[in-house]
């Protein structure tokens, strides 16, 4: 890896930092808590690409409605941080996975691996 590419990619992980955060505040605290709830009970978690997942199979509207709309936040802010830094959603995605999301996974929580295993911290 060059020089000129690891900057571009710590770029890539600080813009997405900055873009994720703004989709926090975009979904609403009613969104917001359902996820955390559903993260505590262990039926939905972080993944490694950087968006929220399924563990588990639910028939609740409300928290699909809220994984969508924070994944739709994340694919947005991921596409414009990548393309700022001339790489992909898929890679900013991945390192905001590494660099911000992974470290906040509490206990007990569970999160999905790139290779696709459910892990619970």
């Amino acid at each position: 890896m060059t020089f000129r590419k690891f900057l571009a990619i710590g770029a890539t992980v600080a813009a997405v930092s900055l873009a994720v955060g703004g989709v926090a505040i975009a979904q609403t605290s009613a969104q917001k808590a359902l996820i955390d709830q559903a993260k505590a009970a262990g039926n939905v978690g972080e993944q490694a690409d950087g968006y929220v997942g399924f563990r588990n199979a639910t028939s609740d509207a409300a928290l699909r409605a809220a994984v969508d709309a924070t994944n739709a936040g994340r694919r947005a802010a991921y596409a414009r941080s990548a393309a700022d830094a001339g790489t992909s959603a898929d890679v900013a995605g991945a390192r905001m996975f590494e660099s911000q999301l992974l470290p906040r996974i509490q206990s007990g929580q569970w999160y999905r691996n790139a290779q696709g295993q459910w892990v619970q911290r």
